[in-house]
C-alpha cells in the first residue's frame, strides 16, 4: 500500500504535463484548422487569431494558453506557436544541429 502511494506521489507531476502538452497540441490544431478554412472559403489566411474568434469560432482558454500567431504572406501558412502560461518557454534549438 505505501508503495502505490509512493508511485501515485511520483507520477502524478509527470501526469499533469503530459496533459498540459496535449491541450496545448489540441489548441494548435484548432488554429491551425480555422486558419485553413478561413483560406479555403476565403482565398488567404486570417490576419490575426482576433480574426479566427470572431468569423470562425476560434475558442480556447486564454488563461491557460497564449497563441502567437506570425503571418508572412495572405498566400503562406502563418507560423503557430502555442505557450502554456506558467510553464518555462521551450529550449531553444542547438546552433549546428
Amino acid at each position: 500500500m505505501l508503495l502505490c502511494a509512493a508511485l501515485l506521489l511520483f507520477a502524478a507531476p509527470r501526469l499533469g504535463g503530459a496533459v498540459g502538452g496535449e491541450g496545448a497540441r489540441v489548441v494548435e490544431q484548432s488554429v491551425r484548422r480555422a486558419a485553413l478554412q478561413c483560406y479555403a472559403l476565403e482565398g488567404r489566411y486570417p490576419p490575426g487569431v482576433a480574426y479566427l474568434k470572431e468569423h470562425y469560432g476560434l475558442r480556447y482558454d486564454e488563461d491557460l494558453y497564449r497563441v502567437h500567431y506570425e503571418i508572412f504572406a495572405s498566400n503562406l501558412m502563418p507560423d503557430i506557436t502555442i505557450l502554456q502560461r506558467g510553464a518555462p518557454p521551450p529550449a531553444a534549438p542547438e546552433k549546428g544541429a
